[in-house]
C-alpha cells in the first residue's frame, strides 16, 4: 500500500476533497423538491461579493467606492466568511487592498452587484442546498436596464454554483433580481409591484403568473405587495430599500413622519400595507419603523463619472436612496448604512432593537448610493447547511 501511495505521489496524483459535481435541475421546481428560500436571519455559510470597476457608475474611476467595498467587506467578515469576485483586470488590484482573510476569485462580470446577479439561495429539511439562477438583463433589458451588454452578469449565478458544487434551476426567461425579494423562511415573500411588474421585466406575464412563478422557485403560499419602491430610475422599486423581514412575524419598513421628505408618500403607503397585512400563517405583522435620513442625499460630482454610450448616464443632483433599510443581516450582526446624516446614530439605534441578540455595525455608504446601490445591493449571502 505505502508503494502504492508513492507511486500516485511520484506520478502527481494526490487525493483532494472537492465539491461534488454541479447539474441543472429539469421538470421540477424548488417547491416540488422541498426545497425553501430561507429568512435572511437564519444561520449563514458565506457572503459573496463583486469588485465594482465601472467608471461609469462610480466616481474617480471607480477608487473610491472601491475604499467602501473593502470596508463593508472587512466588517461582514468580523461574523462570517466573504468571497469577492473580481474580473481579470482588477484581480491584483483587489487582492492587495483587500484583507487576506477574504477569498479573492477571478470571474468576469459586467457590474457590481451580486444580490441581482448572484444566485437565490434555498435549503432543505435534509441539510441539502440549491440555487436559483434567474434571468438577468441589467434591471430591464433594453427597455430600461442600466447598461448593456450584461451577459458576463447573467452567469455569474452558475459560476458560484459550480464553484460550490451546488445543483441550480434556472428561470430561463423569468427575469427576477434578489434584491426585489424578502421572506421570512416560512411561505411569506414581499415584493414591490414597481419592479415586478415593470414592463422591462415579464411584460407577458400577469401579476398572478408572477406570484405563482414565486411560489414554485421559493416555495411560498403567501406574496405581500407593496406598490411603490423609492428607486424607479435604478432598480424600478426594489424591495431591499423599503422593507425587510426581521424574523417571522415581525418586519421593519422606512419611515419619515416629515411631508417634505422626497420618499415620504412611499414610507407612509408601505407601512400602511404592512401594518394591514397578515403572513401565511395568519399572523398580524408587526411592523417596525426604520428612519430614512433626515437630509436627502443628492448625487455630487457626476463630472468624475465618465460618459458611455451603452450605460445610462449618471447627473449631479440626482436624488440618491439614502435609505437605512438596505442593511445585510449576518451570523451574529447587522452590517448597516451610514451617511454623515443626523439620524445615522438613530438608525443605528433601532436596528439595535430590532436584533437585540446581534452587534449593529455601520459603515458609511456615501459611493455606493451614489453608484445606484447600497450594502444589501453589494452582497449575497449563502445559507448554512450541514453538507
Amino acid at each position: 500500500m505505502n508503494k502504492l501511495f508513492g507511486l500516485l505521489l511520484a506520478i502527481g496524483f494526490v487525493f483532494v476533497y472537492s465539491p461534488a459535481m454541479a447539474r441543472r435541475v429539469k421538470g421540477t421546481t424548488p417547491k416540488q423538491d422541498g426545497f425553501r428560500m430561507p429568512g435572511e436571519f437564519e444561520k449563514q455559510e458565506k457572503v459573496w461579493m463583486v469588485w465594482p470597476e465601472r467608471s461609469d457608475t462610480y466616481r474617480n474611476g471607480a477608487k473610491p467606492v472601491q475604499e467602501t467595498f473593502v470596508n463593508v467587506a472587512r466588517a461582514i467578515s468580523e461574523f462570517e466568511p466573504v468571497t469577492m469576485l473580481v474580473s481579470n483586470a482588477q484581480y491584483t488590484n483587489a487582492r492587495a487592498r483587500l484583507p487576506e482573510n477574504i477569498r479573492v476569485v477571478e470571474m468576469s462580470n459586467n457590474d457590481s452587484w451580486a444580490r441581482d446577479t448572484g444566485p437565490t439561495f434555498v435549503i432543505n429539511d435534509k441539510g441539502e442546498i440549491r440555487g436559483c439562477d434567474w434571468t438577468f438583463n441589467a434591471w430591464g433589458g433594453l427597455v430600461d436596464g442600466l447598461y448593456f451588454p450584461w451577459d458576463d452578469d447573467d452567469k455569474i449565478a452558475q459560476k458560484i454554483c459550480e464553484l460550490e458544487g451546488i445543483d441550480s434551476y434556472r428561470t430561463e426567461g423569468f427575469v427576477l433580481e434578489g434584491g426585489a425579494i424578502h421572506t421570512d423562511g416560512e411561505g411569506t415573500l414581499i415584493t414591490t409591484e414597481m419592479c415586478l411588474l415593470s414592463k422591462g421585466r415579464n411584460p407577458e406575464m400577469s401579476k398572478e403568473q408572477i406570484e405563482d412563478k414565486l411560489k414554485e422557485y421559493l416555495n411560498l403560499e403567501k406574496v405581500i405587495w407593496i406598490k411603490d419602491g423609492i428607486d424607479p430610475d435604478e432598480t424600478n422599486g426594489h424591495v431591499d430599500m423599503v422593507a425587510c423581514f426581521v424574523r417571522p412575524g415581525e418586519v421593519a419598513c422606512i419611515w419619515t413622519d416629515d411631508p417634505n421628505h422626497p420618499y415620504y408618500k412611499e414610507c407612509q403607503a408601505a407601512y400602511k400595507t404592512l401594518s394591514e397585512a397578515t403572513d401565511a400563517k395568519g399572523r398580524k405583522l408587526k411592523v417596525w419603523k426604520l428612519t430614512m435620513s433626515k437630509e436627502p442625499v443628492y448625487l455630487k460630482d457626476a463630472g468624475s463619472v465618465d460618459y458611455a454610450e451603452n450605460a445610462v448616464p449618471r447627473k449631479n443632483g440626482a436624488l440618491c436612496d439614502a435609505s437605512y433599510m438596505n442593511f445585510l443581516i449576518v451570523n451574529g450582526g447587522v452590517i448597516a448604512p451610514q451617511y454623515g446624516d443626523e439620524y445615522d446614530a438613530l438608525a443605528l439605534k433601532q436596528l439595535q432593537e430590532m436584533f437585540p441578540d446581534r452587534k449593529v455595525v455601520g459603515v458609511n455608504t456615501l459611493e455606493l448610493i451614489y453608484g445606484g446601490g447600497n450594502i444589501h445591493c453589494i452582497t449575497q449571502h449563502q445559507p448554512a447547511v450541514t453538507r
